[in-house]
This record gives structure tokens, C-alpha cells and sequence, in this order.
């Protein structure tokens, strides 16, 4: 076992002991997406948005234990502002996690790690009442194995998904799976391993086929895919699996540079330590992206270097390394100029000033509660909205398993607290992740990507 990933597992055993865990550049207007993490493909909110919709895991024992599309009112002009105003219960627990629209955004899809199922919610109709349109229950058949649909991404015309696993083993072997916006099966692309490659050059140590998130840098043809780990290890209790060294030698190592048009895997890059979200920069001439690595809380630079190649470098540490805070989501600024990263075990988010994407600095830091997983910033930089939900069995227990979204308020200097709705008090269960929604993309005012400007307001 790497020895770097044996310090960790020792540190969070350590950690969750003491948490008492045990016991449980100018910004460019070639840019066509909001909430700067989302697809350069999606019409685009650049003004106030009117709702949150919020991934929500059913909890036993919490309302009707189901799994559930969550919608927030967020437009401050509202007598609703901070209230949940719509909720569309899917049946069943799928352990929702991961969602994104469709490149016109008129569909909202929406994945479960467990069952695999997806589900594709009407967002056009009324933005304010999403509503199931179709659940696809193929996915393990149709992509020929995947288990997991992560990441959804889109692509013109097109959904691309990571998938996390597998249904041979359930381990952490797994692809890319392409779909049309209609949810028709379109082609599989299994990551490169040291038994097959793909056609991808091996750059280091390791090359173990595992996959987590996508994103797209569509001037310089490229897809970038980062690595997780298995059903086997992300269905299985949090502290069961810290306690098992089998289970954590299997978590994913690499990054994969991708050709965008062709789905051919390019390089793969040794990025130890379970590689998580990646954000690509906005600027023109930004020829880079980050991700954190979740086991070894390290910033990467994935970067275009002066002979037009991809290479990999780790540029940062995230808080101290040694006390294992577990990175999680992280959201860029849409000028390239600041990266959030949130840590799930003691709660924080950091910003870190990222102008010199090679040396980026820790610049301000907030708790945000006893868990904190996913952020979503508007597009201004103004406004960041926080949840707290990682998995169902790897969220902290007893008073620790605080489920909330809350918003902030961004003023350059400090975060300030809008408003937090506790999703136990409200018997909605645990919120993932979130996205936009807005009347106006749907009034005239915005056009596709590429377009205009669309402002809901």
C-alpha cells in the first residue's frame, strides 16, 4: 500500500476518534455557464437566481425516507425567499447524489450510487414545480457493466456520466457512459488500466481504470476525469472501512486527460490519494484545471505546459494534512482569481487565492457546521450556498449528522450567513447537491450557449 495512504488511514481513524466518529484573469465573455462549475455548453444565469433544486438523500426514520428533488426559493424579492416551496419524492432510497442539466437546460438529471437508476426531471415547464419525465433503468445493461452514474455533463446535444463502478466485481474499474438529451443510449468509454490503456500513455505508477468527475475545456479539445473508489467501499460504513486495509488500498490514484470529440484517453497522471472535483479554468489563455485530493488534502494543477503538452503537479496542501480535514467540493471563481475547497471533517470551507495557479495560497477560512460537503457559487462570486450530505453511510452520526443548506453572502472579506434550512427539522432528509434554476431561462431573455447572456432576475 501506497505509504503515504497508510499515514492517512491512520490519521483518520485518529481524527474520528476524536470527532467521536467511531461510535457512528478578466472573466471571459466566451463563458456560456453559471455557478462556475457547471457546463461552458448551458444557457447561463448571470444575474439573481430564483431557485435551488437540492439532491436529497431519503433517510430512515426522516419524513417518507425517500429520495427527493428539493426546490428552494432563493430571489431575495420573494415573500418565499429561504423556504422550501416544491419537493418531488422518487421512491425508494437510490443514494441520490450528483445532478446537472441538459445543454438547453430544459431537463435536470439526476443519479443514484446504489441502484443506478437516473432520473430526469422537467425544469421548463415550471421551473418553480420540477417533474419527473423519465427514469432511466437500464444503465448497468445498456452501458454494459457501469455501476454508479456520478458526474452528468453536458455536452451539446448530449449527457456524458461517469460512472464509479462496476457490476463484475463492484470495485472501482469503471468508464465514461454518453447518452442524448432524450435518454438513448449512445456509447461506453472504460477508463485505461495497466491490463488495457485504451490507447492512453501511462505517465507513471499507476493507471487503475477508476473514475469520479468530468469536466471540459472545449478550446483545447479536452475532457478531464478524475478517480474515486468503488460501490464495494462507498456503500460500505465509514468507519468499517478506515478499519479495513483491504478496502483502502481501493481508491483511485490517477487523472485522465481525454480528446473531447473522439473520447480517446490521452495521458494518464499519477494524482495519489483519491483525486475528487475538478474545475477548469474560465480565461481564454487559462490552459489549467484543480482538483483536491480527498485521502492526502493536496491541490493539483492539471496544466497546458509551453510545448502544448498535460501534465500533473500537486501545488498546495489544504489545511494540515496531518489532521486528514478530507477535501471535498470546490468551486472556482468565475475570473480565475480564487478557489473554495470545503473539508468535511471539521466542517470549514477555505479560499485560496489561485492568480499564480502554481502556488496557490490559503486566504480565509469559515465554519460552516459539523459537515460540510458541497458549495455552489453564483456566477458575481456573491452569493455560496453550502450542504452537508457526503454519502448515507459516511456522514458523521448522533449530533455531528447535521443536514442543512445554507446560503452566504460574499462581500470580498467575509462570508455572511442569509439563511440555513435544517432539512431533519423540515423531515426532508440529507441534501447533496444543488443547482440553479431561473424563469427567465425559459422566457426568451436567454439563448444557448455561445449566444447571449441570460439574466434572471
Amino acid at each position: 500500500m501506497n505509504k503515504t495512504i497508510s499515514q492517512t488511514i491512520r490519521g483518520l481513524l485518529t481524527g474520528f476518534t476524536a470527532f467521536g466518529l467511531l461510535g457512528f484573469a478578466a472573466m471571459p465573455t466566451s463563458s456560456f455557464a453559471d455557478e462556475t462549475c457547471a457546463s461552458p455548453y448551458m444557457k447561463k444565469i448571470t444575474g439573481q437566481e430564483d431557485y435551488v433544486y437540492v439532491w436529497t438523500l431519503g433517510e430512515e426514520g426522516i419524513g417518507d425516507e425517500q429520495d427527493k428533488l428539493v426546490t428552494v426559493d432563493v430571489n431575495p424579492k420573494s415573500d418565499k425567499y429561504g423556504k422550501v416551496i416544491h419537493q418531488f419524492s422518487v421512491g425508494g432510497r437510490n443514494e441520490a447524489h450528483h445532478s446537472d442539466f441538459t445543454d438547453d437546460r430544459q431537463y435536470l438529471w439526476t443519479g443514484g450510487l446504489d441502484t443506478s437508476k437516473i432520473f430526469v426531471f422537467d425544469v421548463k415547464s415550471d421551473p418553480s414545480k420540477p417533474k419527473l419525465h423519465k427514469t432511466i433503468s437500464n444503465f448497468v445493461e445498456k452501458s454494459g457493466g457501469v455501476v454508479g452514474p456520478h458526474t452528468m455533463y453536458a455536452l451539446p446535444g448530449r449527457m456524458i456520466i461517469t460512472g464509479l463502478s462496476n457490476n463484475k466485481d463492484h470495485g472501482g474499474r469503471t468508464a465514461l457512459v454518453e447518452y442524448t438529451n432524450e435518454g438513448e443510449y449512445i456509447a461506453t468509454y472504460w477508463l485505461p488500466t495497466d491490463s488495457n490503456l485504451e490507447g492512453a500513455v501511462k505517465t507513471g505508477k499507476y493507471a487503475d481504470g477508476y473514475n469520479y468527475d468530468v469536466r471540459a475545456l472545449p478550446r483545447k479539445n479536452l475532457l478531464v476525469t478524475s478517480s474515486f473508489t468503488g460501490w464495494n467501499n462507498y456503500m460500505m460504513d465509514f468507519g468499517k472501512m478506515l478499519a479495513d486495509p483491504e478496502a483502502m488500498k481501493h481508491f483511485g490514484n490517477t487523472v485522465v486527460t481525454w480528446d473531447l470529440h473522439t473520447k480517446q484517453p490521452k495521458k494518464v497522471f499519477d494524482v495519489p490519494g483519491a483525486p475528487l472535483e475538478i474545475r477548469c479554468a474560465w480565461g481564454e489563455t487559462h490552459n489549467y484545471c484543480f482538483t483536491t485530493t480527498a485521502l492526502t488534502s493536496k491541490i493539483w494543477l492539471i496544466h497546458e505546459d509551453g510545448k502544448g503538452e498535460w501534465q500533473a503537479k500537486e501545488v498546495a496542501d489544504i489545511g494540515d494534512p496531518a489532521k486528514i480535514p478530507l477535501p471535498v467540493d470546490i468551486s472556482i471563481s468565475n475570473d480565475d482569481q480564487h478557489l473554495w475547497v470545503n473539508t468535511f471533517m471539521d466542517g470549514n470551507t477555505r479560499l485560496f487565492d489561485i492568480s499564480n495557479p502554481d502556488k496557490p495560497k490559503q486566504v480565509y477560512e469559515k465554519h460552516i457546521g459539523s459537515q460540510v460537503n458541497m458549495v455552489s457559487s453564483s456566477w458575481d462570486g456573491k452569493r455560496l450556498y453550502y450542504t452537508t450530505s457526503l454519502l448515507a453511510n459516511w456522514d458523521k452520526k448522533g449530533k455531528d449528522n447535521e443536514q442543512f443548506l445554507k446560503l452566504y453572502h460574499w462581500d470580498g472579506k467575509e462570508l455572511k450567513e442569509q439563511f440555513a434550512i435544517d432539512f431533519h427539522a423540515e423531515k426532508l432528509g440529507r441534501p447533496h447537491q444543488m443547482r440553479f434554476g431561473a424563469h427567465a431561462l425559459y422566457s426568451g431573455v436567454a439563448s444557448k450557449g455561445g449566444q447571449g447572456l441570460a439574466k434572471a432576475q
